[in-house]
């Protein structure tokens, strides 16, 4: 788990995405690559769309050089190696290209003050065609610590290979809890995972909690809560993507979860 791709763009959860990979990549030793993103942005018009498309492209462009000047400088001084490339496009279709060779990418879960960009829909469609890692923050984060974490476990393939691509990082922290809520749909016992995780040097507890009355995203959160954790590892979409479109644990906790989601699929 050495190279980090980070999303670098000029709006809300910037500062939050860069403090979360350069946490990351120190603490596990590895490589930052930056990914500036320059956005194409549609512009509604008459005969005048080519020429306000090609504007706010040229504002896009000296903002995001402004951006970079800024954050260069600043990378200049951290004690990671670093690299950056820029790109035009759309979001998640950029960043697909580079996450072929990346261990891990740093986005947002949502950008809650503004909407744009959607931060929730570049995560979600990464998530489903990188088949890496996403470690997706608030934008609120000030500091990616990785004391304590939870590992949400129901045994499908989607949380055991996130929690395989996690392991390396999971064996940084000091306390990991296996989280296992019983709702019905458990495929793998816990101790499974704990034995798994043993071999690679992580120590676990195993909670399992019996509650089909409460939405297990808040279940989740409450646990997450108890154990002060820093981050949650889980699977993600595991259950079917029509089924999460309309409303599933990964959308709503991607909404509003107070914790960086450590998310595979």
């Amino acid at each position: 788990m050495k190279n980090v791709l980070l999303l670098v763009h000029d709006d809300e959860g910037q500062e939050a995405r860069l403090q979360a990979a350069l946490d990351l990549t120190r603490a596990l030793g590895g490589h930052l690559r930056c990914v500036d993103v320059t956005p194409l942005i549609v512009v509604a018009g008459g005969m005048y769309v080519g020429i306000g498309q090609g504007a706010v492209l040229v504002d896009e462009r000296e903002s995001e050089a402004r951006n970079k000047e800024r954050l260069t400088a600043r990378l200049a001084k951290e004690d990671v190696p670093w690299d950056w490339i820029d790109v035009t496009g759309e979001f998640a279709s950029c960043l697909l290209k580079e996450a072929s060779l990346a261990d891990v990418v740093v986005l947002n879960r949502q950008l809650d003050q503004f909407p744009l960009p959607d931060m929730r829909m570049v995560t979600s469609q990464v998530l489903m065609h990188a088949r890496v890692p996403v470690l997706a923050v608030p934008q609120t984060l000030e500091r990616f610590n990785i004391g304590r974490a939870v590992l949400a476990w129901d045994g499908r393939a989607c949380c055991i290979a996130t929690m395989r691509a996690s392991a390396p990082l999971l064996a940084l922290a000091d306390e990991v809890e296996v989280l296992t809520i019983h709702d019905g749909s458990i495929e793998a016992a816990p101790a499974d995972a704990a034995r798994y995780l043993s071999r690679h040097g992580v120590d676990t507890t195993i909670r399992s909690i019996n509650d089909r009355l409460h939405p297990i995203e808040t279940i989740i959160e409450e646990e997450c809560a108890r154990f002060r954790a820093d981050y949650l590892v889980m699977g993600a979409y595991g259950r079917g993507r029509l089924m999460e479109t309309f409303g599933g644990v990964t959308k709503r906790l991607l909404t509003r979860s107070k914790y960086p989601l450590l998310l595979g699929h």
